[in-house]
């Protein structure tokens, strides 16, 4: 059986299960038919993806494709949700799969297991409508954004310390628009930065930023309040505290100076 929710239609159990969307006057069921038409490519199955992919398929995200070369292994289990105790040794993208699937049966899920770099980044992007970059080391946030900013795709970004998170939406395709690239600068060398397993994090706060990061990929798709596009969220779990900074284009920028498409910005 079919129930009509505005000019869209959707099943007696996806009505059910979206019904909290629903009800909300700006998702509604044509929202919610969006989000089922979308395609979203999460870059990273570890602390940023797990919970956002978890959103997402809860969400009704239509398809979602979880892009990771790594296995599962105990120390994970602390922070990336996605993966359970008896999913260790396992490629992550797998058990990826298995949990998102289980969530939600009604949508497809597409794991990847390899490493995004430079030469494969545009092919694995090039179908979907948002990136979402979980990734946890600078060459392959810098593959994304290249990528992304080629193939005119939106990007959501999110990043971890161990007490500390940060979030932007970058539209690098776009006039006037600011790129992950103008954000850094000159690229890192190999050893800045440091991991996980060097500084230590709390895992709750990957959930946080994680579920951050749905919630902005679900505000662009849905096109609800202002766009964080051009601006970064910071937040400090040690003190419950955020703030949002503003982020300029670089007209120097080697990735997307000169590249902008005519389109305007939300």
């Amino acid at each position: 059986m079919q129930e009509a929710v505005g000019k869209v239609e959707l099943s007696e159990q996806g009505l059910a299960r979206y019904a909290r969307h629903i009800v909300l006057r700006d998702v509604g069921g044509p929202g919610q038919m969006r989000l089922l038409a979308s395609r979203v490519v999460v870059i990273g199955a570890g602390g940023i993806g797990s919970p956002a992919a978890l959103y997402l398929a809860a969400a009704g995200v239509g398809h979602l494709t979880i892009v990771d070369d790594d296995t599962v292994s105990l120390s994970n289990l602390q922070r990336q949700i996605l993966h359970r105790s008896a999913d260790i040794g396992r490629p992550k993208t797998n058990s990826a799969v298995d949990a998102l699937k289980a969530l939600n049966p009604d949508i497809a899920v597409v794991g990847r297991r390899l490493r995004l770099d430079a030469d494969n980044a545009r092919s694995l992007i090039a179908d979907h409508d948002i990136v979402l970059d979980g990734s946890d080391n600078f060459a392959t946030r810098l593959a994304v954004n290249a990528a992304a900013v080629a193939e005119g795709r939106t990007l959501v970004s999110a990043a971890l310390g161990p007490f500390e998170g940060q979030l932007a939406v970058f539209r690098g395709h776009l006039p006037g628009s600011p790129c992950y690239r103008c954000f850094l600068g000159a690229e890192p060398p190999p050893e800045a930065g440091q991991s996980c397993a060097e500084m230590g994090i709390l895992g709750a706060v990957a959930g946080v930023m994680g579920s951050w990061a749905a919630l902005e990929t679900l505000r662009e798709i849905l096109a609800i309040g202002d766009s964080l596009a051009g601006r970064m969220l910071l937040f400090d779990a040690r003190s419950a505290a955020t703030r949002i900074v503003r982020l300029r284009p670089d007209p120097a920028c080697p990735v997307c100076a000169g590249e902008a498409s005519p389109e305007g910005t939300r």
